[in-house]
């Protein structure tokens, strides 16, 4: 099958923007390669601290020329789909030691858990995790020691963040080791429905409680397809997984041999052989179409817009949202999973999961086939799945048929003909809408509008009673110059109910929405954001508001809103406390939503 027209343009349109940024990048990471690891030529007194606490691989180290990995982890076991990576470097070191390399834990990084902080002040310091993921990712390599890594991560900014600093050591080859989902607990849709209950003071939080405690009850990622599982699925569609690994199970067989052969995959192509494949060509502009690709046919989360965007260009490669639009605009929608169905990953996986995606949208023409992966040349590799014979872990071809059409469906008869994720553009801004999860009856509201500068004053107004009809809220100083950009996921249950009572309901904020969030809809993003003076910041209680997901419009048409002076907001309460006067030079330096929301520039 050809490249699909829109894919190969947007393709060339990419290298086209980044030919200036890429060569500078490759011609840094030609250089670091040039140099090689640095080990041999340490003092023999830097050697020493590097090695001395190595045990039995210490005179190997001190004398031979074995492979040498470093491992990156996010462990910690505040975070379910983390926990199981505590005894991964232990299985990691054997692996490599009986395959003739050594391998060292090269540092940690901090790994938060959104589900934790989601409403609280510490979602204020989710986004600016991300970089200081990324700082931490390069403060591991900076020994440089190493011939190839492994990165242990799985979450929201955890896998952005790795990937970044991975780049950044991009001379270096990189493979990717999840930990897997947790087995299905309670029906993802049956929780939002309690959650509902108890904002409407139907049940009491005891019975809240339980519900929880129910759907997230082990060790894994959680199973619903929020920008944890869209990372895990990013991570196979541009070749830094392992074909197949994404969504097996922790404690398993098959994912501890997936993880041993990942580490000894990722020492077998370093330049000491003849196999060498840094991250850096992994990870160039084929490898992001294909990535934005894989975020719009499964409907994943809206924070990739923003993530996906800051690790392009930690490679020299420049996205903006429109070639995410226009992707969407002609990439079919191939899964159903909740929040945009009833399935969760797990379902999703039995079905036919990523390997029949990849081969469905490869066979569509809507994927780069050539790109380098760390499964070899080729994405044909990612139709493949792994299993075990007599514990021998080996690839076979993927099914070809969908083995549960309402979850997965081929490319001929998908779900929807145009992708999850929308471009906004009008008076107010630019913004992003998921819509994949919205009903098309939701997908054109015009309301007037109730404005708040704190998410805590939009949930007040709710239990006051005051949204009686038909509403926009607008919830704005949420960007991430203002507060870092916290998620406001805990205003979907009083958003659902208001709209389950027949009321139209939106959402307009320059915040952002948690990617589990979708059934009413949200135009997140805002740019500019209110406390640079955007449009947003000049809207007023009861101006006429359209969000219109259609034609891609977000409008004010009240006649003269635009020519006030912008509002000012008291945001004191955003600079201290929960770690908040840590980030202060974040929020001082961070770029704006669309182009990364990064502190590290331009």
């Amino acid at each position: 099958m050809s490249l699909n027209k829109t894919l190969k343009e947007v393709t060339e349109r990419i290298i086209t923007r980044s030919a200036e940024t890429r060569s500078a990048y490759l011609d840094r990471m030609r250089a670091a390669k040039s140099q090689g690891p640095a080990r041999a030529h340490l003092s023999c007194s830097g050697q020493a601290h590097a090695y001395a606490a190595t045990g039995a691989d210490q005179g190997t180290l001190a004398t031979g020329s074995a492979g040498h990995l470093g491992i990156v982890t996010a462990y910690n076991d505040m975070l379910s789909a983390h926990q199981p990576f505590e005894t991964y470097p232990t299985l990691i070191r054997d692996a490599v030691r009986a395959a003739g390399g050594t391998a060292q834990v090269a540092g940690g990084v901090p790994a938060m858990c959104d589900g934790v902080t989601q409403g609280e002040a510490g979602m204020e310091l989710s986004l600016f995790s991300r970089d200081t993921i990324a700082m931490a990712t390069g403060v591991a390599l900076s020994h440089n020691v190493f011939d190839a890594a492994v990165f242990l991560g799985v979450c929201d900014k955890i896998v952005p963040g790795l990937v970044i600093g991975a780049q950044t050591f991009g001379h270096l080859p990189a493979v990717f080791l999840p930990a897997g989902p947790m087995t299905s607990g309670l029906a993802n849709d049956e929780k939002a429905k309690i959650r509902q209950k108890f904002a409407a003071g139907e049940i009491s939080r005891e019975e809240l409680l339980a519900a929880e405690m129910a759907a997230y009850h082990g060790p894994g990622t959680c199973t619903f397809y929020g920008t944890a599982n869209t990372n895990q699925m990013l991570m196979e569609f541009m070749g830094l997984h392992l074909p197949g690994a994404s969504f097996v199970n922790p404690g398993t067989p098959l994912r501890e041999a997936l993880t041993i052969e990942g580490a000894k995959r990722a020492l077998s192509l370093s330049a000491l052989g003849d196999s060498y494949t840094p991250v850096c060509d992994v990870l160039d502009e084929k490898a992001y179409a294909n990535g934005i690709v894989g975020l719009m046919a499964t409907g994943g989360s809206t924070n990739l817009l923003i993530h996906l965007i800051a690790m392009a260009r930690a490679g020299g490669v420049i996205l903006d949202w429109q070639d995410f639009a226009d992707l969407s605009d002609v990439v079919p929608l191939l899964a159903r999973v909740y929040p945009n169905g009833l399935a969760d990953v797990n379902h999703f996986h039995a079905a036919g999961g990523l390997g029949y995606m990849i081969g469905e949208l490869l066979n569509a023409g809507f994927l780069h086939p050539d790109t380098k992966t760390v499964a070899g040349t080729g994405l044909e590799h990612y139709t493949k799945e792994p299993f075990l014979t007599d514990e021998d872990l080996t690839f076979r071809p993927g099914t070809t048929k969908s083995l549960n059409e309402g979850v997965l469906r081929p490319a001929a008869e998908p779900f929807q003909k145009t992708g999850g994720l929308k471009r906004l553009t009008g008076s107010l801004g630019t913004a992003v809408i998921k819509v994949s999860a919205v009903a098309e009856e939701h997908h054109v509201i015009e309301a007037p509008a109730r404005v708040f500068h704190d998410q805590d004053e939009a949930k007040a107004a709710f239990k006051a009673g005051e949204f009686t009809g038909d509403v926009i809220l607008v919830v704005r100083f949420q960007g991430p110059k203002a507060n870092g950009m916290p998620e406001l996921h805990s205003l979907t249950p009083m958003l659902g109910i208001l709209q389950g009572k027949g009321h139209k309901v939106a959402l307009v904020t320059d915040g952002r929405m948690s990617g589990a969030s979708g059934k009413v809809p949200a135009a997140i993003h805002v740019v500019p954001e209110a406390l640079d003076g955007g449009p947003i910041a000049r809207i007023r209680d009861g101006d006429m508001l359209r969000l219109d997901a259609t034609s891609g419009t977000l409008d004010v048409l009240s006649p003269g809103a635009l020519e006030r002076e912008p509002a000012t907001a008291d945001l004191s309460t955003y600079q201290h406390g929960t770690g908040r006067e840590l980030f202060s030079l974040f929020r001082r330096a961070v770029t704006s939503a669309d182009t990364g929301a990064s502190v590290f520039g331009d």
